[in-house]
């Protein structure tokens, strides 16, 4: 089993359920799982004996992402499991700065999935949680069947090389003396979001001492070759060139930060050559809310057509 970060365990926030009372269109009831007293929320749909579609969200996002895919995916039968990363959403929050790294959150989210046992996997990631999904695949490649990769990537900062877009979100989020979530989310999507869904992506933070993580988050992407996480990175990355089984991605077409990120999967997986990518168009950085149907459809499609071989 994987070792979990030592954390300040007395400095740990839980967002109060009563926040997440009146969330629009998001009806499922949470899991947890408690890990050496840090509590991850998870959301779990579906048939029990049914293969998982794991559904990575990003930063600064939560489950409540998905809830436009949830409901196709289940009418396809599948099982759907959607985790909200430590520090965002229902799942518990350290408040001290020291206790958030790219590492920890990998070392999490693997025990987890260990905890859970999950097996013939299909990942589904975005943002973030492709950065931390696929170091997950790579971690246990045996658990999963296939991976469907949407405006994410699994940096290394071998290059140096930092998107301009990138760089002014990354110093707003460490800068800006307001970090209003909905709002940033809503500025993430082509289509705008209501009030009421504003209001749900800011639910879980009702403090500012419950922002930490989302805060945090965007200096720990690997833009510099000393990176602390580079090596684990490139030793990702040498997995993900053996990986044989099908690998999709689904890019939009309206995301500053990834758009063309697709292209060195398509060229360095071997699992990718012969799926039918494509470019969602009229999709922004958060294309689950722009396109979440239409993604269900081609997630099940996919899954449909690469069936696992004994």
């Amino acid at each position: 089993m994987t070792s979990l970060p030592s954390i300040h365990k007395d400095r740990v926030l839980r967002t109060p359920p009563e926040r997440f009372a009146h969330l629009p269109d998001f009806p499922y009831e949470p899991h947890y799982l408690d890990l050496d007293g840090l509590r991850i929320a998870y959301i779990d749909e579906g048939p029990r004996d049914a293969a998982p579609v794991l559904l990575m969200h990003g930063e600064p996002t939560w489950s409540f992402l998905y809830r436009k895919m949830i409901p196709g995916l289940l009418a396809a039968g599948h099982r759907v499991i959607a985790p909200d990363l430590v520090g965002f959403g229902r799942s518990d929050k350290p408040s001290h700065k020291a206790d958030y790294s790219y590492g920890n959150h990998v070392a999490w989210m693997v025990a987890w999935m260990e905890r859970l046992d999950l097996q013939h996997a299909t990942l589904f990631c975005q943002d973030w949680g492709s950065l931390i999904g696929l170091r997950m695949v790579t971690h246990s490649p045996e658990r999963f069947d296939r991976v469907v990769l949407a405006n994410g990537g699994l940096p290394t900062g071998a290059q140096g090389v930092t998107p301009r877009a990138f760089k002014l979100w990354r110093a707003f989020a460490r800068f800006s003396p307001l970090f209003p979530i909905g709002k940033i989310v809503n500025s993430g999507c082509a289509h705008k979001l209501t009030p009421a869904e504003i209001a749900a992506y800011d639910a879980p933070y009702p403090s500012s001492r419950h922002l930490v993580a989302a805060r945090l988050f965007p200096g720990f992407v690997p833009t510099t070759p000393k990176d602390p996480e580079r090596a684990a990175n490139e030793h990702a990355w040498e997995i993900l060139m053996r990986w044989n089984k099908p690998f999709l991605t689904l890019f939009s077409s309206r995301d500053p930060i990834t758009r063309g990120g697709e292209k060195i999967f398509q060229k360095r997986v071997p699992g990718a050559a012969g799926q039918p990518h494509e470019t969602t168009r009229g999709a922004g950085h958060f294309l689950q809310e722009d396109k979440g149907p239409e993604l269900a459809q081609k997630i099940s499609a996919f899954i449909a057509t690469t069936p696992v071989t004994p």
